[in-house]
């Protein structure tokens, strides 16, 4: 039992968890939210994802200091329960909650897959197509997570440093073949204020949430206290510094109607009319193996995460159930569930619901490791400027619905309330 114990723990180094937080963040950031954040606050979208990884290294402290603590692949769900043991009702929404944000995420990923897949057709604005598409790459996918640990993790490597240096490549093309300046695009963009800076940041907050993917891959990790903070610091930091340069690319590349115009696809459409066909199949390329790992990465840890919460009773039992060590039923359940929401939303509500999502339970988890700091030996001040700049995000994002969109804010509302709904009933049968 021991030898087959290390054995298992040798399976993800650091290479591979870095490989799974990148695959989860950069594929639905740049690809997924580009066009939605030069819409609102156009040359300053460099500015905003920055900001949105300043906020992400914020929620990773308090992240890592419980994983440290705790050693288990529950992640949010464990650290709070475990925190907070008489408080079940509570650990039971967080884990409803918390699941629900990565399937939205998920969502995310395979809504631009199929916007990028079939950008270069005629039906490129078919909704039905797109939806069908996503549900394809999600069936894909769930059958490699299934298959092994191993297999996936080495896919996972593949795609992901892959799609780094074909994104380093679009960047700087894109960068040389500018038609305009900075200081021009400014002018003509005075009217931006901060808090839309701001909003767009805490919009775009669910681009960075794959740094918590590494947490759920604590069994099956190598030297934990060391891999896990180099894996998600360093994968926060390469996401923020990519987002950085390929919108800068973009914005100064490609003509801001255009990028609108095209939200979903927006680099490969904007590169086509800049690079050639060529470039645009280089993009397409890049996005497809973007959101592929992070289809596949969040499949991976999430799945795990529901595991953990079916054991405690708080979803049903079945989805315990293992086979070589992989949750196969909490896989295939993640993905019926994931196309069920492709089915009901657009991008953007799925967006705004998984950045409220994990802004909320971001919060919660500064609020945790708060309450055990002196055990995690974590910063006073570092805790509680996480809890600030996450409360200020998720206010952020409510105001801009409110003012704007306040039909998604029912959308959302209503989903908050069917999730906790579900887990009063489970908690109450627990009890």
């Amino acid at each position: 039992m021991p030898s087959m114990h290390r054995k298992r723990n040798k399976s993800l180094g650091l290479l591979e968890l870095i490989a799974i937080a990148l695959g989860g963040m950069i594929g639905g950031g740049i690809f997924s939210v580009l066009g939605i954040s030069v819409s609102m606050v156009g040359v300053f979208t460099p500015i905003a994802f920055v900001l949105g990884g300043l906020l992400a290294l914020l929620a990773a402290y308090s992240y890592v200091k419980l994983a440290l603590y705790y050693r288990d692949e529950g992640a949010t769900y464990s650290f709070y329960k475990k925190t907070f043991p008489k408080s079940r009702l509570v650990a039971s929404i967080v884990g409803w909650w918390v699941t629900f944000g990565y399937i939205s995420t998920l969502a995310l990923y395979a809504y631009t897959f199929a916007s990028y897949a079939i950008s270069g057709f005629e039906f490129a604005n078919s909704e039905i197509a797109r939806k069908a598409v996503a549900g394809l790459i999600i069936f894909i996918f769930t059958l490699i997570n299934v298959w092994s640990v191993k297999g996936m993790g080495k896919i996972e490597d593949l795609m992901v440093y892959t799609k780094l240096i074909i994104l380093v490549i679009i960047s700087f093309v894109l960068i040389n073949n500018s038609n305009t300046t900075i200081p021009k695009i400014l002018h003509n963009h005075e009217d931006i204020n901060i808090l839309s800076i701001v909003i767009v940041a805490s919009l775009t907050f669910v681009a960075y949430e794959g740094f918590q993917l590494v947490i759920n891959a604590v069994k099956e990790m190598e030297n934990p206290r060391k891999n896990i903070p180099r894996a998600i610091y360093s994968s926060i930091f390469i996401t923020t510094l990519v987002y950085a340069i390929i919108s800068i690319g973009a914005i100064l590349a490609i003509p801001f109607e255009n990028i609108i115009q095209n939200q979903e696809y927006a680099l490969a459409s904007g590169a086509g009319e800049v690079l050639g066909n060529i470039g645009a199949e280089l993009v397409i390329i890049g996005a497809l193996l973007a959101t592929s790992s992070a289809i596949s990465g969040t499949l991976f840890g999430s799945s795990r995460l529901i595991s953990v919460i079916a054991n405690d009773g708080y979803f049903p039992k079945f989805l315990t159930k293992r086979k070589n060590n992989i949750p196969v039923y909490s896989i295939i359940t993640m993905a019926i569930l994931t196309f069920c929401l492709i089915l009901s939303g657009n991008l953007v509500v799925i967006l705004e619901f998984g950045s409220v999502t994990f802004l909320l339970v971001s919060l919660l988890m500064a609020y945790t490791n708060f309450k055990i700091r002196k055990h995690t030996h974590s910063s006073l001040i570092v805790t509680l400027l996480s809890a600030i700049g996450l409360m200020s995000g998720t206010v952020a994002i409510l105001y801009f619905e409110a003012i704007t969109k306040v039909e998604q804010v029912y959308y959302i509302g209503g989903l908050y309330i069917i999730l906790t709904i579900f887990a009063f009933i489970f908690s109450y049968k627990r009890n």
